[in-house]
């Protein structure tokens, strides 16, 4: 595969990106690159962290929105903007259309966080709850924009979003200039195509990693297809890349210029979220964790110097929880265990006292006494537990073994 023809062949070019930045200058913040000695560690290779959560908005979104907005003729701002989303474009259009003096209406569906919806309003837009899903929620702002003559700011696919996202590509030149492979999370495709453009320009050496989740992996059918292909139902607690079909004009790009596109599982993103709030002090949503999902997947696979593009910080309190535990399990730190002990006084007591011998931490007990399946005098107990990893998981179990209770699988 040829790069050097980038420019001539593709629907945004370097001066593109190169005149996206010079918009966005004053606009968008040049975010910090943070080394990863763990994952460097792990790699064989030094591995950075661009971390886009820490962008105005709390993602590279601004980039693409604010170009896309600034370039409107004066008719067109004057009839305002309308964008769908579930949270990072949608304060991306809002801030944009703020600092530009754009009204902009955002549709969000019903069940969008708390959080994502204050937010999009505080930056000054006008939301509206529609559907429950992003298809329903588009199809919704689709029909603002024809009844009322709004502009329609697609989240990827559209050559000025595309070169504002790609200003992240020459940051990351900038930090980085010996970079050998930069991984990114491909959701539409607007954030890895834009980087592609940029790098593969003036580093055709660079190799360049698209990354999706498992359960929204539309690239890879496309990419067999030779064309943009749907994915039904996709699910994945990354809703930042939970796009279930390719933007036409990234997946053009992608297509020539992404050298791979990988997948990641559930697990993998919840036990990455986990390692960059623990050894990289980020706070990271799901999405902009999937790079380093994919360096714990296979950390061999990757020339270095390595940097992962971490897209975005907005995670949902609650999802934060639920993901954290969820890592926590992925990683052997968090056991459920159920089992049957005598119902008298001071069993549930003595239960615990063989816990605190092998140090597992309960973190909440539920005591069952009246289910049909136990004996007259039995009781049932299901234990929570953090722990300090496999190893220590099979500590507990044997301990409870050993102290005659019946472990239930």
């Amino acid at each position: 595969m040829s790069y050097g023809t980038a420019d001539s062949l593709l629907s945004v070019t370097l001066d593109d990106v190169r005149g996206a930045q010079k918009m966005l200058s004053g606009v968008a913040r040049v975010t910090a690159m943070e080394g990863s000695r763990h994952l460097s560690q792990l790699v064989g290779a030094p591995v950075h962290l661009k971390c886009e959560n820490l962008q105005r908005t709390g993602s590279f979104k601004l980039r693409g929105a604010y170009v896309r907005i600034a370039g409107l003729l004066p008719e067109e701002r004057a009839a305002g903007v309308v964008a769908a989303s579930a949270g990072n474009h949608a304060q991306g259009v809002a801030l944009a259309s703020a600092l530009l003096g754009v009204h902009a209406t955002v549709f969000m569906p019903k069940g969008a966080p708390l959080p994502k919806i204050s937010a999009t309003r505080e930056y000054g837009a006008e939301v509206r709850l529609h559907g429950h899903v992003v298809d329903e929620t588009l199809a919704a702002a689709q029909e603002y924009a024809a009844e009322t003559g709004a502009v329609f700011i697609h989240p990827f696919d559209h050559p000025d979003v595309i070169a504002g996202q790609g200003t992240v590509g020459l940051e990351i030149l900038e930090q980085c200039p010996e970079v050998g492979t930069i991984i990114v999370g491909i959701g539409g495709g607007g954030l890895a195509a834009g980087i592609a453009v940029a790098v593969k320009t003036l580093r055709p050496d660079v190799r360049i990693v698209g990354v999706q989740a498992e359960g929204a992996a539309a690239y890879p059918p496309s990419l067999a297809a030779g064309r943009p292909v749907s994915v039904q139902s996709p699910a994945t607690m990354a809703d930042g890349i939970k796009v279930g079909r390719p933007g036409e004009v990234p997946f053009g790009i992608i297509s020539e210029l992404v050298d791979e596109v990988r997948t990641v599982s559930e697990d993998q993103l919840s036990a990455a979220l986990l390692l960059c709030l623990e050894r990289a002090k980020l706070v990271v949503e799901p999405a902009g964790a999937s790079p380093v999902a994919a360096l714990l997947g296979e950390p061999g696979a990757f020339p270095g110097p390595v940097v992962a593009v971490l897209s975005g910080g907005n995670v949902d309190p609650v999802l934060l929880q639920r993901v954290l535990r969820h890592g926590m399990a992925a990683q052997g730190r968090y056991l459920a265990v159920r089992l049957r002990l005598m119902d008298r006084p001071g069993a549930l007591a003595t239960l615990l006292g063989v816990l605190s011998v092998v140090d597992a931490n309960v973190l909440d007990v539920s005591h069952v006494r009246t289910d049909p399946r136990l004996g007259l005098t039995e009781a049932e107990v299901e234990l929570h537990l953090e722990t300090k990893g496999p190893a220590h998981c099979a500590e507990v179990g044997q301990a409870l073994r050993e102290a005659g209770y019946t472990v239930i699988d």
